[in-house]
């Protein structure tokens, strides 16, 4: 398998797939690289060159104890970049993924990259904060940690319903992506998959906003029931200069999956224009 062995020791699983203008995928919570084969086979079969890893912690990269921090998380996409010597990138991040790519751009600067894609992601802040009452509860993610404490099987099996918004009237999810995404969850390290809740409800990216200075797509559901649209996907979109907003209407947060036809779509206009 092509991995990456970073500064710390710790090996991250990447797929790299067809030539072109290279796009990274950065992938969310609780998954790996594999939530993005729709738009990997895509991009790939219409001359780009599609790449995506596995999250420290998650897939078939490694499962160390420590790292699960955003600065962190953004080095580990600064060393992929630059093994892989990547110029000319688009950057897109779903969810939890969102985080990593602002914050790559925060730390590293944006000169090998030419665009960012925030779709359903967790930017500028997640969780309640000073200066941010309408971020979600903090209570909500001690509930989801001591939920995968107790019983991370059944706690990931029932999020599929909000993540794919299956309760809401004429939802059409597969029985068969209910598998997948419980089969990818359950194969991610629990002290990763514990930490990253901590990471991503608070890790504050406001200040990151400001030292965004490529052309952005933010997309976002807004009925995303996990990461909700007006305080999150509708902000960051009004922080990040000349920032473009595409709203899905009536989406869910899953909606590279949900709707990965139209999502692709939009990003490859987005890359193109």
């Amino acid at each position: 398998m092509p991995t990456l062995q970073t500064k710390d020791g710790t090996e991250i699983y990447y797929k790299d797939w067809g030539t072109g203008q290279p796009i990274l995928f950065s992938h969310g919570w609780p998954l790996d690289a594999d939530m993005w084969d729709a738009q990997m086979l895509f991009f790939a079969s219409r001359g780009y060159r599609a790449i995506a890893f596995d999250r420290r912690g998650f897939g078939r990269s490694s499962q160390p104890w420590t790292g699960y921090d955003y600065d962190t998380f953004a080095d580990d996409i600064a060393e992929l970049i630059g093994q892989l010597d990547l110029q000319n990138v688009v950057l897109a991040g779903f969810s939890m993924g969102g985080g990593d790519i602002t914050r790559y751009i925060a730390r590293h600067g944006s000169a090998r990259v030419a665009k960012l894609a925030l779709i359903s992601a967790v930017t500028p802040i997640f969780g309640q904060a000073e200066g941010h009452p309408g971020g979600v509860d903090l209570s909500v993610f001690e509930g989801i940690r001591q939920g995968l404490t107790a019983d991370r099987a059944q706690f990931l099996d029932d999020f599929n319903t909000l993540f794919y918004g299956t309760n809401r009237p004429g939802a059409k999810v597969s029985p068969g992506v209910f598998k997948q995404t419980l089969f990818i969850a359950l194969h991610a390290s629990i002290k990763g998959t514990i930490d990253c809740v901590t990471a991503f409800s608070e890790t504050d990216f406001r200040p990151d906003m400001a030292k965004i200075d490529v052309p952005t797509l933010v997309i976002h559901g807004d009925d995303d029931q996990v990461v909700p649209f007006e305080t999150t996907g509708k902000l960051a979109a009004s922080l990040i200069k000349g920032a473009t907003l595409k709203v899905y209407p009536g989406a869910p947060h899953a909606t590279a999956t949900t709707h990965a036809d139209q999502l692709n779509e939009d990003l490859l206009a987005f890359v193109k224009s």
